[in-house]
């Protein structure tokens, strides 16, 4: 029972479970601290099957990480992912480091018996993927769980559209349009942060938003894209080096020295789902004014569904059976305890934010470990989205001829 209906009852809400899920997380910088807030808060919220227990979290920099475990909630720190593998109280290692390690750090933790959720995209090379997928095959037969991190799922209204799109409120899909659009990088003294070099990022725009519209496009339609053809830029070439470490996003520049941006600045590409739908992505973190606008449109012979990122509590739906004279688009606030997730949350009409998808996330591999499900997002979903970015670089090199997506 919901926190809310246990207090409107005046009944006191069930004692907390005994039982934990220790997590260990490598990782502490901007998605170490929204993972951080996911473990802390979900089972204060809902009634899991077993409570995280945040156990130790790892990074290079001692000092760093040992201040990153005391403002986030973490019982202990290291400094070599090895050893926070190793360690007995951790059941599910969770990765929020850069692509280039996701690989190693992944399967090694699945081969010593931990359960694993993995920040996307999941690797940096659809090779590096594939063998993710094969050590979670391998572990699912041990009873082991393999997530990847496409948190945007969890905003209860995509997961509601997704749900709306099943029941069949659209009808045959004919459109998927998906943008992603940021500005932090317009400015050309920003520094040259790991996300600008392909040896750590494996892509730019493209695998850092990019990943985020293939995944929700394909989830919300039911269907992979099977070809694309794509064009993709770097602007700025050249970049002042980052002095000390990153601050979020971005951080402070070394004025004297200067390296190579080895990434997409921007890539668009049009593609074509398994059914024949048309679909069209953007992903930049070059437009100047957006700050973090993730759109999403659907049409469909009987219907659209759109959404806004910056309007995350809502939908935006159009039902094409209704007259003419009264139809078009109409605001659906996703906040009522029937909707995705809302049963633990507040009152209808109290919105959430972007750190709650977090919270949904650790829910939701808490029970999919403890309830024997199928772990979703999976590692062949993450999988399948590395080959979509794959086919969108080889035909952007290609001078946009078109690409078939491997399946």
């Amino acid at each position: 029972m919901a926190r809310r209906e246990e207090s409107e009852q005046g009944t006191e809400a069930p004692p907390p479970p005994t039982a934990t899920l220790g997590v260990g997380m490598v990782g502490y910088a901007f998605m170490g601290a929204a993972h951080s807030q996911g473990w802390r808060t979900a089972g204060h919220v809902f009634d899991l099957p077993v409570r995280p227990a945040l156990a130790a979290i790892c990074g290079r920099d001692r000092t760093a990480v040992e201040a990153a475990a005391a403002r986030h909630g973490w019982a202990a720190a290291e400094t070599d992912w090895r050893a926070l593998i190793a360690r007995d109280d951790v059941q599910l290692v969770d990765i929020c480091t850069p692509g280039d390690s996701h690989a190693e750090i992944a399967i090694a933790a699945l081969e010593a018996g931990k359960h694993v959720l993995c920040e996307k995209p999941l690797a940096n090379t659809v090779e590096e993927a594939e063998a993710m997928v094969e050590a979670a095959e391998r572990a699912a037969a041990r009873g082991q769980v393999a997530v990847v991190g496409f948190n945007y799922r969890k905003v209860p209204a995509l997961t509601y559209a997704r749900t709306m799109i099943e029941e069949g409120r659209l009808g045959a899909l004919r459109h998927v349009r998906a943008t992603y659009l940021q500005d932090w990088l317009v400015d050309p003294q920003s520094p040259l942060t790991w996300r600008l070099q392909r040896e750590r990022a494996g892509s730019g725009a493209l695998g850092d938003l990019g990943a985020h519209i293939v995944d929700l496009a394909q989830y919300l339609a039911g269907e992979p894209l099977v070809g694309v053809s794509a064009v993709s830029e770097t602007f700025v070439r050249e970049r002042p080096v980052l002095a000390g470490a990153a601050a979020g996003l971005s951080g402070a520049a070394d004025s004297a020295a200067r390296g190579a941006v080895t990434v997409d600045d921007a890539a668009l590409f049009t593609g074509r789902m398994a059914s024949g739908a048309l679909a069209s992505f953007e992903a930049t973190r070059m437009a100047a004014g957006r700050k973090n606008a993730l759109r999403l449109e659907i049409n469909g012979e009987l219907g659209s569904i759109a959404f806004d990122l910056e309007r995350l509590n809502e939908l935006s739906f159009h039902d094409h059976t209704e007259p003419a004279t009264s139809a078009g688009f109409r605001r659906i606030l996703v906040t009522e305890p029937q909707h995705p997730y809302l049963e633990a949350w507040w009152p209808p009409g109290h919105g959430l934010g972007y750190e709650h998808t977090f919270v949904h996330q650790a829910r939701d591999v808490v029970r999919t470990i403890v309830e024997g499900l199928a772990p979703v997002p999976s590692f062949a979903d993450g999988l399948q989205v590395q080959r979509v970015l794959a086919a969108v670089e080889e035909s952007a090199a290609k001078n946009s001829v078109h690409t078939p997506v491997a399946l």
